[in-house]
């Protein structure tokens, strides 16, 4: 599962007020390679909630992104080329998503996310 995916989910349990960002426990972390599509990320960069994919990407180990960032960073290419790796390179191949509020963990497994709700979450 990539950043860009994480970024994206929220628990959805029956009660959560607030089921994002959920948490990561990483088992297993893998690097893929990706080609560079510098307007895919410009475009992307608007859509993130930052703090969480910072926090993110340090629970999988990657610490090379600033705590935070604007729009006219997307100008440099250091920055392209690290906000490109944690978002599309970086994929959490086995580990949890854990929800902030219950603390109901989510399995990851072979890169994807089961976030199937149990018959009393719903």
């Amino acid at each position: 599962m990539r950043l860009l995916t994480h970024n994206m989910l929220s628990s959805n349990i029956k009660g959560v007020a607030n089921g994002f960002p959920l948490r990561i426990v990483a088992e297993k972390v893998i690097e893929k390679p990706v080609e560079m599509n510098h307007d895919f990320l410009k475009n992307m960069f608007a859509k993130l909630d930052w703090k969480a994919f910072v926090d993110a990407s340090r629970s999988l180990g990657y610490v090379e992104l600033p705590d935070e960032a604007d729009a006219s960073m997307l100008e440099s290419s250091e920055f392209l080329n690290k906000f490109h790796h944690a978002l599309l390179e970086l994929h959490l191949e086995e580990g949890a998503l854990v929800c902030p509020e219950t603390g109901r963990k989510f399995p990851v497994n072979k890169g994807i996310p089961n976030m199937l709700l149990h018959e009393d979450e719903v």
